[in-house]
């Protein structure tokens, strides 16, 4: 077995996460009705049910059947939503109740059901991919004739197309498909006993579609389907378990579209051809001078084309130029295709020879790459019988035709030449004024377009026969000669209109195409400097609009996750009208990430197209825009135009919002090494004043004051000792948390007892805790644990410190230590327990932040150090600390525990082998104060 790539690992856990986090899709697939689809769907369910599965049943289709009826039975079904269509209330799948109800599996029968008008989404697999992302598993249904690139190839098998089809990108990306399948005599015999339609429609059904050799064929292609699937899973297993070596060259293969009728049979016959090799494909569509002039009827053909081919997964490709092949050839050669997909010309002869069509070119051009011809000629002659395709267009981008005024303003021109010529004609040579009329045909082509240009030349031919080639003012020609010229003149006006106009327009789609590339370059360049989301937000919508010639706004999400407009007083010139705008379309587009309204799949009676704002992190928003001519966004070149301008706009939201988090974080860090800074110094210059005051303040207590009132004078010298403590207490907070927040402090480990740690600490503590009474219960079989036995006991003192500031003067303590055993590890458990208060409600994390306190503005003293102190001694342990309140059965807070757990894996050494003991004697508190950490309650 060979070693794993680790890209191809890596990209492999992160399709293994992706996919954990959607709902697992089974289909139930067949050759066609009647076979147990859904009898089958509905028998798993029913075992997964017994299995405890939490199930429901979204839809299902019947057709009367009693043995379908009765697997229903007993699960729970979501009632269907009733929609209003054409005065009739229709029931269809409730997507939104599935979605509250969140079952783990859901059964949604027939996947390319089409649902009615007003529905969420145009097609059910639509619904059923929204469920997936839900993280609801699927069963569903599909017969092998709903697949798209299987439709056309079962419609001429049956003679009967069907309509509704599932693109096979949801098929191939199911986690699990299960064949049905029943032969042909068994599904004749269950159609003739009326268990899949009723008599009469079952009659009829065997006299047309179901005829035996259709139900063989269909049999054939959902077995082959079936076939190249799990032919696709051992592939992939294979190349995840790395069992053999992977070739890195694939084959890719080009589709050509063009403006025929037979464009869609090319994709999907490229389609099938794709699936078959395992091959990558694209859909190419050269967009020349001749194609530009078409109606937008045909020229609709191509872009639908398009939009099919990447239904079925292509890379969908428009590119410019004079001439077809030479231009995909070149392409081709760049992108390192091994096969081209053209369709058949039915031109034939000398013709053929003549003009050879785009398949003949590109066969005896692409010696280096195979092409497969594809014969649509009974498509293309159905389409030409119902096209009617006649005149010249015009020379703007939609392709409409020159209007009447052009064609008046060519005939005026020509009078205006004829009337020049007539003044000069005793001036200059005959010959010489064909110039005049040559340089007419070139002035009307360039200002009018083609067609004016066409009709130019021929009335300029006739103006210069008939008023100035003998005999004058008449058609007739006495020199034969002359025929020559005019044809002559006639060729070169009509050359020259042509290339005029073809140059016009290429200038035109040019200059298009470099404000498209400038405004991209200018609205990059002023996102680069902006500095805050409001300026990136009318940077893009103000290029967005001048564009596209679109009304657009961006919406932002708030802290709620709701997104809303974002800015405040909004240019109307550019900004979408509340009345256009749709919030909830723009929140199920930002929940989504995909694309939702005009022109897509999912509500497309929206009147505005939503797109995300996906960047590389997250999605940072979304735009909304409508425009005049919305047509133009299903132009791939159109769209991709767009799509970069969004991906701009949120990567530079997406810049903006970590350049605020990082100079929070740059804020944030050099006000902490301040403030570390500070506390350090502080507390070590305070702490040599302390002490001294310490020690005098208690020379005073103990030798007392031989003056007038000396009784009063030794409890003000005891009360400035104690006060100084305190205060020393804090600065020696204050020096550890510096040393501990500069990584300085080291820990010295020792195996050491936490029974005596627990006596050192309420020995130090004996002053604070007064007449406290605690009750120290801890094992006698605790392990030693190897800790640095100052730091803990100093945890210990300020736990206790802590619970004796914020508890009821007299009120008792406890503490608790245990072993505990938690994910095959194990942990000394210490806890220290009080009667007071409690914590405030959401105080349980927070109390252990620095320079927190539990009350506020209290008269208690303190900083807000000594918890956070214990978290960090905790944690360079390697340990946990949190803090909970006690309650009792009718749910009064009793008090409030802190607890910590400190590593005790290591097993301690064998008695006698300590290299040194601790360092420091058991000190019990004085009677009546505290327990012996062994005793019991005192």
């Amino acid at each position: 077995m060979n070693r794993p790539n680790p890209d191809e690992l890596l990209d492999r856990l992160q399709r293994d996460e992706e996919k954990s986090q959607r709902g697992r899709l089974k289909i139930f697939f067949g050759a066609s009705a009647g076979v147990g689809k859904t009898f089958a769907m509905l028998l798993a369910a029913r075992r997964r049910k017994d299995e405890g599965t939490d199930l429901v049943v979204g839809i299902v289709e019947t057709h009367g059947r009693k043995e379908t009826l009765a697997l229903i039975e007993g699960l729970e079904v979501i009632p269907p939503a009733r929609i209003e269509y054409r005065g009739r209330l229709l029931a269809e799948f409730d997507l939104d109740a599935a979605l509250a109800r969140k079952p783990q599996l859901i059964l949604v029968d027939e996947l390319a059901h089409s649902n009615v008008q007003g529905s969420r989404h145009l097609k059910r697999w639509q619904d059923v991919q929204e469920l997936l992302d839900a993280g609801i598993d699927v069963y569903t249904t599909v017969n092998v004739q709903h697949l798209e690139s299987l439709n056309d190839v079962v419609g001429q098998i049956t003679g009967i197309r069907v309509w509704e089809t599932v693109p096979d990108r949801v098929f191939d990306l199911a986690d699990e498909v299960t064949l049905v399948d029943l032969p042909p005599e068994e599904l004749l015999d269950r159609l003739r006993e009326g268990k899949v339609y009723m008599p009469q429609q079952a009659e009829h059904a065997v006299r047309n579609f179901f005829r035996k050799g259709n139900l063989i064929a269909l049999r054939e292609l959902a077995l082959r389907r079936t076939a190249d699937r799990v032919d696709a899973q051992m592939r992939e297993y294979r190349a995840d378990q790395s069992i053999e070596r992977i070739w890195q060259a694939r084959e890719r293969i080009i589709v050509c579209v063009g403006a025929g009728p037979e464009s869609s049979n090319l994709v999907r016959a490229a389609a099938r051809l794709a699936s078959n090799q395992k091959a990558d494909w694209l859909a190419v569509y050269v967009e020349t001078p001749k194609l530009e002039r078409l109606p937008d009827a045909i020229r609709k053909r191509t872009l639908d084309a398009l939009k099919l081919a990447s239904e079925l997964g292509a890379e969908t490709v428009t590119l410019q130029g004079d001439e077809v092949a030479p231009t995909v050839l070149a392409y081709a050669r760049m992108r390192n295709v091994s096969k081209l997909v053209v369709g058949a010309s039915s031109v034939a002869g000398w013709r053929a020879r003549l003009k050879p069509s785009v398949a003949q070119q590109m066969v005896w051009s692409a010696r280096d790459i195979d092409v497969t011809l594809v014969n649509s000629g009974a498509v293309r002659e159905a389409a030409e019988r119902h096209d009617a395709v006649r005149g010249f267009a015009g020379p703007d981008m939609g392709g409409r035709r020159s209007t009447p005024a052009s064609y008046a303003y060519a005939l005026a021109i020509c009078a205006a030449i004829t009337a020049i010529a007539g003044m000069l004609l005793d001036r200059i040579a005959q010959t010489n004024l064909v110039m005049l009329y040559l340089l007419g045909a070139v002035f009307t082509a360039a200002r009018l377009g083609r067609g004016p240009g066409v009709l130019f030349s021929f009335l300029g031919v006739a103006a210069f026969d008939f008023f100035f080639v003998p005999p004058r003012m008449s058609f007739t020609v006495a020199d034969t000669q002359y025929l020559l010229t005019f044809a002559v003149m006639l060729l070169t006006s009509l050359t020259i209109s042509h290339l005029t106009a073809s140059l016009k327009r290429q200038a035109h789609l040019a200059t298009l195409r470099e404000r498209r590339t400038g405004a991209m370059f200018a609205m990059t360049r002023e996102l680069g400097g902006a500095l805050m989301t409001d300026q990136i937000i009318e940077i893009g919508m103000r290029h967005v609009s001048e564009v596209f010639q679109a009304h657009t706004v961006i919406l932002l999400p708030d802290s709620a996750e709701k997104v809303r407009p974002k800015v405040e007083n909004p240019d109307p010139a550019i900004t979408l009208s509340d009345t256009d705008l749709d919030c909830d379309i723009a929140q199920w587009v930002y929940d989504q990430q995909k694309q939702a309204g005009h022109g897509t799949e999912t509500l497309p009676a929206a009147m505005a197209l939503y797109l995300p704002l996906k960047a590389p992190m997250r999605t940072r928003g979304v735009i909304a825009l409508v425009s005049e001519r919305m047509e133009e966004f299903a132009v791939p070149e159109q769209r991709r135009m767009l799509d970069t301008f969004v991906a701009q706009i949120a990567l530079a939201l997406e810049r903006v919002h970590y350049v605020e988090i990082a100079q929070d974080a740059l804020v944030s860090m050099e006000s902490e090494r301040l403030r570390n800074s500070l506390l350090s110094a502080i507390s070590h210059d305070l702490r040599t004043p302390l002490t001294a005051i310490v020690g005098f303040a208690s020379v005073l207590a103990e030798q007392g004051v031989a003056v007038s009132g000396g009784s009063q004078a030794q409890e003000l010298s005891e009360a400035i000792r104690d006060e100084a403590l305190r205060m020393n207490g804090l600065v020696i907070n204050l020096l550890d948390m510096a040393r501990l927040q500069e990584g300085s402090m080291r820990l010295n480990r020792q195996w050491s007892s936490v029974e005596e740690v627990i006596g050192s600490a309420l020995a130090g503590c004996r002053r604070m805790l007064g007449e406290r009474k605690v009750q120290a219960r801890v094992p006698p079989d605790l392990p030693l644990v190897q800790l640095d036995a100052v730091l803990v006991e100093r945890l210990f003192t300020n736990l206790l410190e802590n619970a004796a500031k914020y508890t009821p003067a007299g009120t008792p303590l406890s503490i608790d230590a245990s072993l505990l055993q938690e994910d095959a590890h194990r942990y000394v458990r210490a806890e220290v327990s009080d009667n007071g208060p409690g914590l405030p409600a959401g105080m349980e994390t927070r109390v252990f932040d620095k320079f927190t306190r539990g009350e506020k503005e209290s008269a208690k003293p303190g900083i807000g150090l000594g918890l956070s102190i214990c978290r960090a001694i905790v944690e360079a342990h390697g340990g946990r600390i949190g803090a909970t309140n006690r309650t009792g059965p009718d749910g009064r807070i009793l008090g409030a525990t802190f607890w910590f757990l400190l590593p005790a894996d290591e097993n301690p050494p064998a008695e006698g082998e300590l290299l040194e003991p601790p360092g420091w004697a058991v000190a019990t508190a004085a009677p009546g104060n505290a327990s012996n950490p062994s005793a019991g309650p005192a």
